[in-house]
């Protein structure tokens, strides 16, 4: 029996490669969903641009999860879901899943450990299971948690609770969460009761910093070293 029974592991900047991302283009093409009648999409995106970093402030600031027409919400603006193509065709090319994540799960696995993933997004689970079943790893995952689906996001300790309800896992002191950031991932984890892998690749905008930078009990400077680290751990 293992002294690990489940890794959990953040998303974005964790199995996947970090992308700097261009938020001004990433507001146009949310823009193409508007269906106000005689909108300019120049304000549009203005609108949108803003009301991105308002939802990401409340979720750093007091962990209140969003979803995609919560973002068209905040912004005042209609929008048709089904124009949404643009926004997503956007985002493609930066969701691929890094080619170490499909052998290092099945290692984890094969080792009696199980395989969750929480992650902090607007985007729908469909969307997200969609990615994985692309890159051939989704029937590797025990459970899976995304913030758009609870009321919570990282760090606070209700998410990380919802995914070890989602993989089965219940005692946090045996369970690692692996993540890119030092406050969501980190510090939330550590706060939650679990151990904590720090990916250190990724370039975090100074706005979506939190209050706090928790110190991880492992650094992984590659995603396989999670394999090595937790078989350290038995």
């Amino acid at each position: 029996m293992p002294d690990i029974d489940a890794v959990i592991f953040d998303w974005g900047g964790t199995l996947t490669r970090w992308h700097d991302i261009d938020f001004h283009a990433e507001s146009l093409a949310l823009a193409q969903a508007v269906v106000d009648v005689d909108h300019d999409v120049e304000a549009s995106r203005a609108r949108l641009h803003q009301a991105g970093s308002t939802i990401w402030g409340r979720s750093r600031d007091r962990q209140q999860s969003s979803t995609v027409a919560d973002l068209f919400a905040e912004a005042g603006l209609s929008h048709d879901p089904e124009l949404l193509s643009a926004y997503y065709d956007f985002w493609e090319p930066h969701t691929y899943t890094d080619p170490t994540v499909a052998p290092l799960w099945e290692a984890l696995r094969a080792d009696g450990v199980k395989v969750g993933v929480l992650s902090n997004t607007i985007w729908p689970r469909d969307f997200h299971e969609a990615i994985f079943e692309r890159d051939g790893v989704r029937h590797l995952i025990d459970g899976d948690v995304y913030t758009s689906e609870i009321p919570w996001t990282k760090p606070s300790p209700r998410a990380f609770q919802a995914a070890l309800d989602a993989v089965g896992a219940t005692d946090p002191a045996r369970c690692v969460y692996v993540g890119d950031r030092l406050f969501d991932d980190i510090w939330g984890a550590h706060n939650a009761g679990l151990r904590a892998i720090h990916v250190p690749h990724s370039a975090i905008p100074p706005e979506q910093v939190g209050h706090t930078e928790g110190e991880p009990d492992a650094v992984a400077h590659d995603l396989a070293d999670v394999l090595a680290i937790t078989r350290g751990w038995a």
